[in-house]
């Protein structure tokens, strides 16, 4: 069982396990203390407060019964009833699970004046002898001659144990009264040690995100792999075990999942948090949009993301994710404690009634819900109807989509689509899982001149005119160009045919002319600059040609690269209707006009190529001149 602050493992050998004093005591007088001051309005005047946990399952499911097991004592005590009141805890369960219960005693009675009972069930015993003692006990402590027990009514009894229970209480004279929303309002602010865990929960969450997910999917597609959106459903579950593949030194045996992570694709799209992953092959063709969603826990807290990645997308396409990025962000900021659940909505439906009205009915009905111990928070769903005022201390998963939007495309697979977008946040405001970027320049793909997917990433540029588009990156194979189309078509191949030539004279290899300007020099002799003081300042991360020098400078992860001229192989752009791709080779080993053909550093690593995009379509031009 996951460890959340309250239980370890013991002394008495690897099943022995002890209960954090200090945290039941605290918890359990958080716990009366509530029952008490909201006993009439979440509460419902109930004299007894009875919990019934199911046996195990297999099954990923999420049950307040099992919620205050683990937030009260530290684990789960499956087939057990507790009853608590004013003066009185009673416990029915195995001999092992009351030898555990037994230390809590003192404690109990030092924090709320309340005496722990425990009833022993043996294993061939039905308990129904144990529970007329309990219903007894309930009905001599109340003032009432109908005494209220208040229960979870939404959880169906299991297991002959949890049968009996509930016939027994039905059977009596006890009033039946439904304490959901107190347990509801009871978890909904999370205390330091809860935070701890949900933090962990999401910064695992992210990074498997970011440093497992994406880069799979970027491989998959580059590679122009058939992988099923189950099997990246297995994948992604299987490297939370590998903290080498996700980067993150986590506890594995606090990690769980929340559930089966989602990749959807091919115009199938559930935004429901019941989604998952079919059988059907991932789908990454032109205009195509892919869903991933993942949720991990924590020390039994939970955390969720949510993103959608764009290919080669079309205008309509990038404008609607614009925009209901722009609503999820506005409903981020509305998480402000003292505002009520419904302005977060609120806040995403005002984005789109004034950037796309059109968008309305294609937004979700809700803004996504709170989280933590369980992964959906009964109560605190902020929806337009959610009245309760928001706390500092609460966790949400601030989850928001535009559901069944259409495509001006041809394929089936591509002409209806989805968008999502989740992030778990804590209040006051906080991303806990913003590590993952949601940038349009992050999740935005698109197929340079040899079919590969590249992320767009903007470059700021300034220069005089851009080279035309070539024939792949026409969003239709079928569109017509015109002669002057033909014409600057036929100008950039002519250009790009002269880069390659100056290219290979000054490596020194001539073009087979002998007209080279000297003998060849290995990439081992090669100097940009003799020592970093010697590169030129940058004020912006743009690409640079520094002429005296003969030298290129490109922006890589932060820093200005220099490379030297001889190391450029040849250099290509090309755009689209809203882009521009700069495309640069490198002279390594084994490739034609390479200086290093004979292998004498065979130990280093070699950068074969590397491509940007920019928003600013001029700057190809003066940067491949």
């Amino acid at each position: 069982m996951a460890d959340n602050g309250n239980a370890k493992p013991g002394s008495g050998g690897s099943g022995a396990y002890t209960i954090n004093l200090e945290n039941f005591s605290k918890r359990l007088k958080v716990f009366y203390d509530h029952w008490k001051e909201h006993n009439s309005d979440l509460w419902g005047f109930s004299d007894a407060i009875a919990i019934a946990t199911p046996p195990p399952s297999e099954d990923l499911r999420y049950l307040k019964s099992s919620a205050l097991d683990v937030w009260l004592l530290g684990y789960e005590f499956p087939e057990t009833i507790i009853v608590f009141m004013h003066k009185q805890i009673h416990f029915l369960c195995s001999q092992k699970k009351a030898n555990l219960i037994e230390t809590l005693k003192k404690a109990a009675n030092d924090a709320v004046g309340a005496d722990i009972v425990l009833h022993v069930k043996a294993k061939n015993d039905d308990g129904v002898g144990l529970m007329d003692d309990i219903v007894r006990t309930v009905c001599a402590q109340s003032k009432s001659d109908d005494p209220v027990v208040g229960h979870i009514a939404k959880e169906a009894p299991e297991g002959k144990l949890l049968e009996a229970w509930a016939d027994k209480l039905s059977g009596s004279s006890v009033q039946l009264t439904d304490i959901t929303n107190g347990f509801s309002e009871l978890f909904a602010v999370k205390g330091a040690t809860e935070i701890t865990c949900v933090k962990k929960a999401a910064y695992l969450t992210s990074s498997v995100m970011k440093n497992f997910v994406v880069p799979k999917l970027e491989k998959v597609i580059d590679e122009e792999r058939k992988v099923t959106h189950s099997s990246l459903m297995d994948d992604t579950e299987k490297a939370i075990l590998d903290s080498l593949k996700v980067k993150v030194k986590l506890k594995a045996e606090n990690v769980d999942i929340c559930y089966p992570p989602v990749f959807q694709s091919g115009g199938k799209f559930d935004l429901k948090p019941g989604a998952s992953s079919n059988d059907d092959y991932l789908y990454y063709d032109s205009a195509s949009v892919i869903i991933c969603a993942i949720g991990f826990r924590y020390g039994n807290y939970c955390s969720n993301i949510a993103r959608t990645f764009l290919i080669d997308d079309a205008p309509t396409q990038s404008k609607a994710y614009e925009t209901l990025m722009k609503a999820h962000e506005a409903a981020i900021e509305a998480l402000k404690p003292g505002n009520r659940m419904s302005v977060v909505y609120q806040a995403a439906v005002e984005v789109i009634k004034k950037n796309a009205p059109e968008l309305l009915p294609n937004l979700t009905k809700s803004a996504g819900t709170g989280i933590g111990l369980e992964f959906r928070e009964s109560g605190l769903n902020l929806n337009p109807k959610n009245d309760r005022l928001i706390k500092e201390g609460m966790v949400f998963n601030v989850s928001l989509g535009l559901h069944n939007l259409q495509a001006e495309t041809k394929s089936e697979k591509t002409k209806q689509y989805s968008l999502l977008l989740a992030d778990t946040c804590l209040v006051p405001l906080e991303i806990l899982t913003a590590p993952c970027s949601k940038l349009v320049k992050d999740v935005a793909y698109s197929f340079n001149d040899e079919d590969e997917i590249l992320p767009v990433t903007e470059v700021e540029v300034n220069a005089k005119e851009a080279l035309p588009p070539t024939k792949k990156t026409l969003r239709s194979d079928n569109q017509e160009m015109s002669k002057e189309e033909i014409r600057r078509r036929h100008q950039a191949e002519l250009a790009c045919q002269k880069n390659e030539e100056t290219a290979r004279r000054l490596a020194g290899v001539g073009s087979g002319s002998g007209d080279g300007r000297g003998p060849s020099r290995s990439s081992n002799e090669l100097v940009a600059y003799n020592n970093v003081n010697d590169v030129p300042y940058a004020r912006k991360l743009v690409i640079q040609v520094d002429q005296k020098n003969e030298d290129v400078l490109l922006p890589i992860y932060g820093s200005m690269v220099p490379f030297h001229v001889s190391t450029v192989k040849s250099v290509t752009s090309h755009q689209d209707n809203r882009t521009c791709t700069i495309r640069i080779f490198f002279n390594v080993p084994g490739m034609p006009f390479s200086n290093d053909s004979n292998l004498k550093s065979q130990g280093a690593i070699y950068l074969k190529e590397i491509t940007f995009r920019s928003k600013d379509p001029r700057h190809s031009s003066e940067v491949v001149q």
